[in-house]
């Protein structure tokens, strides 16, 4: 593997939920003094301040929507990365509305298995998970991931934003310059248009379900291996 694939080191920084400011009393008791007041003031400016500082941290969010194979997978691996906020498993790139799993698995849908990932960009980049992307599935493989077969189990970035497809396809036209893999990459890289949540028992899928089949001798050794290459960017 080339050495586009050594990940930039994070500096992990907690993330801070917003919540209201109370006011400030302008017009104190009568019973407080001065200094008690001027005190209770400052205590409650600092406490603006740190909304604010909580507020201007909710715009570093950012999403990335990923298909990789079997939605399973792709959720407990990315699932397991510091700055991810939250993996959703689901569907993009169809032609119907609100496709259930069973009409997907059919193939005939247009949709592809995806994840919607949600993360901080102060923690972990695009251009990062991207790195991620690509090496934990084969993307010179069409329409199949293994033995999972199918227009649903396709490699595709859907981009959000300009940035994002520029991004992708600089990234995918490198690793094919430098032969990253015997065969080219052909990964889609499309616009994103609409996700559509898969069942609940889809979410967290691994989690939920460790002890069944799938999970034991399919996701469970992917994880391992995940936690093996990635150690120095797990949560």
């Amino acid at each position: 593997m080339n050495v586009f694939f050594s990940l930039l080191t994070v500096v992990s920084i907690n993330c801070m939920s917003c919540s209201d400011s109370p006011k400030i009393i302008e017009n104190p008791s009568i019973t407080k003094t001065d200094d008690e007041y001027n005190k209770n003031k400052k205590i409650q400016l600092e406490k603006n301040n740190l909304n604010k500082i909580k507020t201007d941290k909710l715009v570093t969010m950012d999403t990335a929507i990923f298909g990789a194979g079997c939605f399973w997978c792709v959720e407990a691996q990315f699932q397991l990365l510091n700055g991810v906020i939250t993996v959703k498993s689901g569907f993009s790139g169809g032609s119907i509305k609100n496709p259930s799993y069973k009409e997907v698995c059919l193939g005939t849908t247009g949709h592809a298995e995806v994840c919607e990932i949600i993360y901080d960009a102060s923690i972990i980049s695009f251009d990062e998970l991207l790195s991620v992307f690509w090496k934990t599935h084969d993307p010179t493989q069409i329409n199949r991931q293994g033995n999972d077969i199918g227009t649903q189990y396709r490699s595709v970035i859907f981009y959000l934003n300009e940035e994002q497809k520029t991004i992708a396809e600089k990234y995918k036209k490198q690793l094919n310059d430098e032969g990253a893999w015997n065969n080219k990459i052909i990964t889609e890289i499309s616009p994103f248009s609409t996700f559509y949540n898969a069942e609940n028992y889809h979410q967290n899928y691994f989690n939920q379900n460790g002890n069944e089949s799938y999970c034991q001798f399919i996701i469970q050794p992917k994880v391992e291996k995940f936690k093996k290459v990635f150690k120095d960017k797990l949560k």
